[in-house]
């Protein structure tokens, strides 16, 4: 009786080793490393919104808990170090939305603490000045997507008391905004948007407490949204690809590089996921390094990318990560 009971033992001890190597390995599966960079030097906030041009990010507005805020920040990426530029000149707000055309910066929509916005500027980085231009001529909003595709801006989804679905185009050169034809999609707030290849890929989001499965593409050229593999777990046994898809969210960040897209964070989530257009199959990589966290900011630099601010709970986040996906995670470079 002795004998079996170590037996038994040795062989769940056996068992127990195999189920830590597995978990070992699936971990060791995950590439991508993410690299801690110059915090922000204005106050940490969650909610703001930002725009890219050349190798400068800029971010404005946004919310800390008790203040809401209208400066701009401009992040140097070649030196890694932050600039104070001219306060936004509408009034302070959270939950904009923004875009670059043609070497300048445009932010609109928003809230208050007390209004929906529709008020929209623009952002000349070359004398350091704020103009406003063409109202916004949908309805007031907050916590819409905003995009440049083609040339042209576009804002869409969102809240206005109602969740949304649809999309504006903003033409620069005369400052005039066009509704566009509808977006097949659901309504939604908190969506999260990547450009690749001049077609822009949006999905995540919430819907009356639903968090949105459907994922989009919009390609400029005629106008048209194209539905693509849903972003959740599938439970059709022939499709495989997406059995371990944890992706659904709002609130998450976005940015592109070389070629693929990544959804990032949300709802205090440290996961990132890497979508692929050639075969619209999404990978996941490694988790942020940071606190996990909400509404905080994602962009692109020249084939950088980055995830900043945010918050979780009531704690607000001033730290920047940029993040390597081709790349081995490592504890010890940060």
């Amino acid at each position: 009786m002795t004998i079996f009971k170590g037996r038994t033992l040795i062989a769940m001890l056996l068992m127990s080793l195999v189920f830590v190597g597995c978990s070992n390995d699936d971990d060791e599966e995950l590439i991508g490393n993410w690299i801690k960079k110059s915090s922000f030097d204005g106050p940490a906030r969650s909610s703001a919104t930002s725009f890219v041009i050349g190798s400068y990010a800029y971010v404005a507005t946004g919310y800390t808990g008790d203040e809401y805020l209208k400066d701009l920040w401009a992040y140097n990426s070649d030196g890694d170090y932050w600039e104070q530029k001219a306060d936004f000149t509408g009034v302070a707000r959270s939950s904009a939305s923004g875009f670059s055309i043609d070497g300048n910066g445009y932010i609109g929509l928003g809230y208050d603490g007390i209004n929906k916005l529709k008020d929209f500027f623009q952002y000349n980085p070359d004398n350091n000045t704020w103009t406003q231009k063409a109202d916004f001529t949908g309805t007031a909003r907050y916590s819409a997507v905003g995009f440049q595709v083609g040339g042209k801006g576009y804002f869409g989804t969102g809240y206005d008391g109602n969740y949304l679905k649809d999309f504006y185009q903003y033409d620069a050169t005369t400052d005039t905004w066009t509704q566009l034809n509808g977006f097949s999609g659901n309504k939604r707030r908190n969506a999260a948007v990547f450009v690749i290849d001049d077609k822009a890929y949006l999905g995540t989001g919430v819907n009356n407490g639903s968090y949105q499965v459907d994922f989009w593409m919009f390609d400029p050229s005629d106008e048209s949204w194209t539905r693509k593999r849903d972003i959740d777990q599938d439970t059709d046994d022939d499709e495989s690809y997406n059995d371990d898809y944890v992706i659904v969210r709002s609130n998450a960040s976005a940015f592109t590089m070389n070629g693929l897209g990544y959804i990032a964070c949300g709802e205090s989530s440290k996961t990132i996921w890497e979508y692929d257009p050639a075969t619209d199959v999404w990978k996941e990589r490694t988790a942020l390094e940071g606190s996990g966290r909400t509404d905080a900011i994602g962009f692109s630099i020249n084939e950088r990318g980055f995830v900043l601010l945010g918050r979780s709970g009531s704690s607000y986040y001033d730290d920047v990560w940029e993040f390597r996906p081709q790349d081995e995670q490592n504890d010890d470079d940060n």
